[in-house]
């Protein structure tokens, strides 16, 4: 067991710099950690079992399609339909699933969906007999009385099922199995001998073009086997159709377990059978499960603080959701499919997917460099990967496609921010891609070039406003990027292109609105109505998206009028009638919290020197819009930027412009925060006089030294010391 456990730790442990000490029993990090959060409302995440960025998210499915069921579960369901090796954490796209595996016996046999041809069998559930923890998921099917035990490694699903005594006991793997978005294309299937499955799911959804290949393993020869296809029995050991179905029988005793081990690829069965080889070579269940529960401590780790119980459930729970993506795409060999549908290899670095950049771009991606550096050089050399793939970087990728969803070419900041902030790469490569995504020759980019906006089409709806702010902001970091390299032209091109938010500034009305092709704003606008100029949004939530201008738009439309709008956006509450869309959650006023595009508003306060009304409302926001409860999560988890924002305000800063290595204060709501550094070196905040009555900030120290500025910078951070606030109960700017 201890060559396993340092094994599995080997080729999981990536390069976050936590502390090689792990906490006490009484200090356990995963213990604070409620996998359920998020499964209930609309936060879209899954419960099951997944290590850090790791390949397999082996999750309950309740089988049931919908919004709610975005990630195969929802909390309020009292059915599953089986369990599943890849899912997507608190999005709003209705993808993966991929494998299916299921345990039933001849106690019940129910149809889950019975006007539909393929059977499904499936199962009640309680959530009082359901218990989940980092890497670990556990339940009872009382319809059967088969207890389901999951856990995984990077690239390899393990189940335990404790079966009653029954002489049907059995075990499907059912490839047909599909929800929302999701459809197989090519299914295939080949029983290899009396206990080894393999084969290949290859499907469309989201991403275009999905292969999941894999290898089964059971801990025990089968009774009898059988294969179907299109839903018929077939009596060979080779199937292949869009609809594949295995199942197994078993004799089982009483209290007698079965395990299997699914191994996955992107690639080959044989690169699912390397996997397999190389990362559970073994049966032991326990084992795998507290490995990857040591990864899970090891991680959590690189963030130690203190804090009451409900504050430290609150706090872990968000900071284990930011390590769930991105997901690495790459074998042990590394080879994988890429963005261009062919087979590459990834030297020296793990392929990773599963970039949802329009949301983490904002906050997720800045904590990354903070607490795991060492990933960053990876994520970057995989859009560098993508880039000679297809040309341009990421715009959101998943399961080695480009699904193009979402606006903006995101993975630039994300460059620009690693760069500046000392990760390795090539510098060079890395800037002639961000060029090509900022040069590309779609219709509205050249419009954009052209007009210096993106103009609303006859049809509206190509999102035209939030694009041109978007695209504005990632042209100012590839100006930067530019002036670091010493490329004059490219940096005057670039950095002209930065200020194309003014080209949409209406300074009748103080908002940003849209225009035709010859200049006109479009009329009429009402910047509460939600309109297709705007991407999710209305023309308030893009109202302060100049993040990288924040002086320069300030001072355009007035300190004064930036101050009575910042105070309108948190006041002015929607009415009774008007229309929400489901991605306007978590408001106040406003501000929509359960959406990504004004998360930084509060924070700009500092920029009217009243940062006092901005530590009212950060506190507000993290009081009200997030618990340790299932629907903890006021809107869509999103791939770890909903968690980022939470981690970064509940230590008291938070990164308002995302690629200048800048943090704004806020309110703290902890008491104390250790942030983990290379080289042994460790940032503390501690906050003196820290409850939920004192939320003004009084005074701040760096070092032992009177701190007067109002945000601190990444360098600061990185040094290591100490950031000393004292709160009170009133403002503390006179004092």
């Amino acid at each position: 067991m201890k060559q396993v456990t340092i094994l599995l730790l080997a080729t999981f442990l990536f390069a976050c710099n936590a502390s090689k000490e792990q906490s006490s029993e009484a200090e356990k990090l995963t213990s604070y950690v409620n996998t359920f959060v998020g499964t209930d409302g609309p936060g879209n995440t899954y419960p099951g079992a997944v290590v850090p960025f790791g390949m397999v998210q082996l999750s309950p499915d309740n089988g049931l399609p919908g919004w709610d069921r975005i990630a195969g579960y929802y909390y309020p369901d009292s059915t599953i339909a089986g369990f599943s090796h890849t899912h997507l954490s608190g999005t709003g796209a209705g993808d993966m699933y991929d494998l299916l595996l299921f345990p039933y016996n001849s106690k019940f046999t129910d149809d889950l969906w019975p006007n539909q041809k393929n059977y499904r069998p499936y199962s009640k559930f309680s959530h009082d007999s359901e218990e989940a923890a980092p890497g670990y998921y556990k339940v009872l099917l009382e319809s059967s009385g088969i207890t389901a035990e999951l856990t995984t490694t990077e690239r390899v699903g393990m189940h335990r099922y404790t079966f009653p005594e029954d002489t049907e006991s059995k075990i499907i793997l059912d490839l047909g199995y599909a929800l929302n978005w999701d459809a197989p294309t090519e299914t295939r299937i080949k029983i290899e001998n009396n206990h080894t499955i393999s084969g290949v799911r290859k499907s469309q959804g989201w991403a275009a073009v999905q292969h999941v290949y894999f290898v089964a393993e059971f801990s025990k020869s089968f009774q009898s086997a059988a294969l179907f296809m299109d839903n018929k029995k077939m009596g060979v050991n080779e199937v292949q159709s869009k609809n594949t179905k295995f199942e197994a029988t078993f004799n089982t005793r009483e209290g007698e377990q079965i395990l299997v081990k699914v191994a996955l690829s992107s690639v080959s069965v044989e690169g699912a059978r390397e996997n397999l080889q190389k990362e559970i070579y073994h049966w032991n269940f326990d084992s795998v499960r507290f490995a990857a529960d040591s990864i899970w401590e090891e991680t959590l780790s690189a963030i130690k603080v203190k804090a009451n119980e409900y504050q430290k459930e609150v706090f872990y729970t968000n900071f284990y959701h930011l390590f769930l993506t991105p997901s690495v795409l790459s074998d042990q060999s590394g080879k994988y499919k890429g963005a261009d549908q062919q087979i590459h290899t990834a030297g020296g670095f793990k392929r990773y997917d599963t970039f949802s950049l329009w949301d983490t771009y904002r906050a997720a991606h800045p904590l990354y460099t903070l607490v795991c550096p060492g990933k960053v050089e990876d994520f970057v050399q995989s859009f560098l990967a993508h880039y000679d793939e297809t040309g341009l970087l990421p715009v959101w990728s998943l399961a080695g496609n480009e699904t193009n969803m979402m606006i903006g070419y995101h993975a630039v900041p994300v460059i620009v921010d690693a760069f500046f902030k000392g990760i390795p790469m090539d510098a060079e490569k890395a800037f002639q891609a961000c060029k090509a995504s900022g040069m590309n020759d779609t219709e509205e980019m050249k419009n954009y070039r052209k007009l210096g906006y993106v103009p609303l089409n006859k049809e509206g709806e190509n999102w035209s406003v939030s694009k041109t702010l978007e695209y504005a902001y990632d042209d100012w970091c590839i100006a930067q990027f530019a002036k670091a390299l010493n490329k004059t032209e490219d940096y005057k091109l670039f950095t002209k292109r930065a200020a194309n938010w003014k080209n949409l500034y209406d300074g009748k009305t103080n908002f940003f609105r849209a225009k035709d092709m010859d200049g006109n704003f479009l009329k009429p606008f009402v910047a509460k109505e939600y309109s297709n100029a705007y991407c999710e949004s209305n023309a308030w939530h893009y109202l302060f998206a100049a993040q990288h201008d924040m002086e320069a738009f300030r001072d355009t439309m007035g300190t004064n009028r930036f101050e009575e709008l910042l105070d309108s956006m948190f006041t002015y509450y929607p009415a009774p009638e008007d229309k929400l869309p489901i991605f306007s959650t978590g408001m106040i006023g406003q501000y929509a919290h359960g959406n990504e595009p004004s998360h930084h508003v509060p924070f700009l306060y500092n920029f009217v020197d009243k940062a006092e009304k901005g530590q009212k409302y950060i506190r507000e926001i993290i009081e009200s819009q997030y618990s340790n409860q299932p629907d903890g999560y006021c809107g869509n988890e999103d791939c770890g930027q909903m968690s980022a924002w939470y981690v970064f305000a509940s230590m008291g800063f938070y990164p308002v412009n995302p690629a200048n290595g800048v943090y704004y204060f806020g309110s703290p709501s902890l008491n104390e925060a250790e942030i983990k550094l290379p080289y042994g070196k460790v940032f503390k905040m501690t906050a003196e006089n820290n409850n939920k009555e004192n939320i003004y900030i009084q005074s701040v120290t760096l070092n032992g030294k009177d701190y007067p500025e109002h945000f601190i910078n990444h360098s600061d951070i990185m040094n290591g010391g100490e950031l000393h606030f004292v709160m009170g109960a009133e403002s503390g700017k006179n004092k």
